[in-house]
């Protein structure tokens, strides 16, 4: 059975940083893509970013030069870290694993706040 549990999120100033992780058991992650999503209050949920088993990246325009998604095979684990936050990154943070079969697992998501 796939899950996924992030870690890492809380309250913090604007300007600050962060580092979520989320670590995976019941399977690798070296296969497939690796995101993090994010859902405020009253919208939809978004990506935030992603990362594909060759390493190639994917950012939001919003978050774009100030977080940073990475992954450690090994650990089964991937990261995001994240600067400069603003007031607009406060969210619920999930991370997701795209298996290479098409399925998208969900972790249970780690609250970020950002205080202006």
């Amino acid at each position: 059975q796939v899950q996924l549990m992030e870690s890492g999120g809380g309250l913090v100033q604007a300007g600050g940083s962060l580092r979520l992780s989320c670590t995976a058991s019941g399977t690798i992650i070296s296969i497939g893509t690796m995101a993090w999503h994010r859902q405020a209050p009253g919208k939809q949920r978004e990506l935030v970013a992603d990362i594909t088993v060759n390493g190639r990246t994917n950012y939001a325009d919003s978050v774009k030069g100030r977080f940073t998604i990475s992954k450690d095979n090994a650990k089964k684990t991937a990261y995001l870290q994240m600067s400069s936050l603003k007031s607009e990154d406060t969210a619920v943070y999930f991370c997701a694993w795209i298996a290479p079969y098409g399925r998208t697992y969900w972790g249970q998501g780690t609250q970020v706040t950002v205080s202006s």
